[in-house]
């Protein structure tokens, strides 16, 4: 079962909105709604193993405290063409209100990647979000995992 909630969404180039659709769920059970690069030229091309900041021409005011956004990589960018976020996860916080832009990475160290303007390169889902009340403590419970990390169960 799905959630609803009502986020405000505010198109700050609306020529370009004219030609492409807003944001939408591309189907009954997606997660996320695809974003578009909001780029004035008709080819953005990023040179191999750089980072690029690209608009998507959209604010966002979720205006609750309970939910965030989550900016995701489209997954099969990343694995055809090697186009991820530059910082892997953007986290947008319910309180800001201006353009949400894309840090759009080409991790081919060998080819240049063409974006071309109104491609949709990242998705956005709606998340909610627990905040910790820290209890201080002189000591952590014991589990059976313990302070054990990064890849203590093995490989297989």
């Amino acid at each position: 079962m799905s959630m609803n909630i009502d986020v405000d969404l505010k198109v700050l180039d609306k020529a370009f909105y004219e030609e492409f659709t807003l944001p939408e769920y591309k189907t009954p059970e997606s997660a996320g709604i695809d974003i578009r690069a909001c780029i004035e030229e008709p080819i953005l091309t990023i040179k191999p193993n750089s980072v690029v900041l690209v608009p998507s021409g959209l604010a966002y005011h979720i205006n609750s405290i309970g939910i965030c956004g989550f900016l995701l990589p489209r997954s099969g960018l990343g694995h055809k063409l090697g186009i991820i976020l530059g910082n892997s996860t953007g986290i947008i916080d319910s309180d800001y209100t201006g353009q949400l832009y894309m840090s759009v990475w080409n991790r081919n160290e060998l080819e240049s990647i063409e974006i071309e303007r109104g491609d949709r390169i990242a998705q956005l889902l709606f998340m909610p979000v627990y905040r910790a009340n820290f209890n201080v403590v002189d000591e952590l419970n014991t589990t059976h995992r313990g302070d054990k990390g990064f890849g203590h169960t093995g490989k297989q």
